[in-house]
């Protein structure tokens, strides 16, 4: 049974079971909110006296008992059904007879799934801005606790420039921040309602868009009812590009993991419980979560670009192609989800080898300090540079003097600048509220 079907007319089965695919199973997780958009709906209908009191009394109790299904996870959509409106719709109908055909006044499946997309990617992206605030907390944590220990800086891979666990940690903690920034630009477009702009033209009836704003918790509306409709597919690829930055950060941390993790590094180790082994090296070790993690995020990157490629050469109006947007889109919320909740779990855990500079092969890496002693007491730096440039290949080079104290300059290893970076993430998350 279909919403638009008429007594004479039926579709191709092959047509059916291409047109709808997968999509009730992203419609599953839409459910609760369809029905909250009905709640909104149908009490503005009796306010503007498009059904009455009675009416809406019935429509109201009805779609409580859904919404208490679908929260037990007792509800489903059923085969023949062709999506979460009709099943709400056709189900509230059987319940409580006629009053659950006024349901659709100055509605469209159009508007429906707009605000469905709405109140939930809201919901989702408050859950993954909780996450990101987890992990920061994590990290920065972790940058206070191993301030004082020391790791060599790489560029081009080559050993570089002392650094340490403290500015490491602490790097990924405000690279969370820009993210969340993203995010909340995000939150502000998610937090608008597209209900009442129907099929995209608004609708002859006295509909009140403000008063289902106000009752579906929207911050504002989108005024325009044609906009309301082409913020689909924007609003989705906004998202994308937010989770694609939070992704990236989670990508790189996973990389330099797993190089850090392996022998020829050593800087760090996990607990066994928290690494996979080999079907036959017995002594293997494999930090497969933060490849997963790396993977995972590569593929979420991904996603602007298939949501741009989707919706890019499309008139405005509804067209079909959005509904694949969904199946592009939610797979990727979960991903960031789960990589957010496993690094949450597993960095916690981790374990930082002591003295690793001390190793023969990373005397070099204080080339740089010497250049600057020599500034210091006087040489001229290109002089100073040429002379310790000498000593390395005369293999007449020493150093000993190091100390983490005098690298002061605001967010090095020494200034690391705790409080400024807690006080923009403070900042960044107000945003959401």
């Amino acid at each position: 049974m279909k919403l638009w079907q008429k007594d004479n007319t039926d579709t191709a089965a092959m047509v059916e079971r291409f047109t709808v695919g997968n999509d009730c199973d992203f419609d599953m997780l839409l459910a609760k909110y369809d029905v909250l958009g009905s709640l909104a709906h149908t009490a503005m209908l009796k306010e503007v006296g498009l059904i009455s009191a009675e009416a809406y009394n019935q429509i109201e109790l009805g779609l409580n008992g859904i919404l208490n299904e679908i929260e037990e996870g007792k509800f489903s959509i059923e085969a023949g059904v062709e999506d979460i409106h009709s099943q709400v719709e056709i189900l509230l109908t059987k319940r409580i007879g006629d009053a659950g055909k006024m349901i659709h006044s100055g509605r469209s499946r159009n508007d429906q799934i707009a605000v469905d997309l709405k109140l939930f990617l809201k919901d989702k992206v408050l859950d993954i801005k909780k996450h990101v605030e987890g992990l920061f907390e994590i990290l920065l944590g972790l940058s206070e606790t191993h301030k004082d220990k020391l790791l060599p800086g790489y560029t081009h891979l080559q050993i570089a420039m002392p650094s340490s666990f403290g500015l490491w940690f602490g790097a990924y903690a405000e690279s969370l921040v820009d993210d969340l920034e993203m995010l909340a630009a995000v939150y502000a477009v998610v937090n608008k309602n597209p209900l009442g702009s129907g099929a995209g033209y608004g609708s002859s009836f006295p509909l009140d868009r403000n008063l289902t704003t106000q009752k579906l918790h929207f911050k504002t509306l989108h005024h325009n009812v044609v906009y309301a409709q082409i913020s689909r597919g924007k609003t989705e690829k906004l998202l994308a590009m937010a989770l694609s930055s939070i992704a990236a950060t989670l990508g790189k941390l996973a990389m330099d993991v797993c190089l850090y993790l392996s022998q020829n590094f050593g800087f760090i180790s996990f607990p066994a419980s928290l690494t996979t082994g080999s079907s036959i090296m017995p002594h293997k070790k494999n930090p497969d979560i933060f490849e997963l993690v790396r993977a995972k995020s590569a593929r979420v990157q991904a996603i602007p670009n298939e949501l741009t490629l989707l919706t890019n050469n499309l008139p405005s109006g509804y067209h079909r192609d959005m509904q694949l947007t969904k199946e592009i889109l939610f797979p990727a919320i979960a991903q960031v989800e789960s990589c957010l909740e496993i690094l949450c779990f597993a960095l916690p855990q981790i374990e930082i080898k002591d003295d690793i500079l001390d190793d023969e092969k990373y005397k070099y890496l204080f080339s740089v300090e010497a250049v600057n002693k020599l500034v210091n007491n006087g040489m001229p730096f290109r002089d100073a540079y040429q002379q310790i440039g000498n000593d390395i290949e005369n293999g007449e080079f020493e150093f000993k003097d190091f100390n983490i104290s005098q690298h002061s300059l605001h967010g090095s290893m020494g200034n690391l600048q705790h409080a400024a970076i807690r006080q923009e993430m403070t900042q960044v998350l107000a945003k959401f509220q």
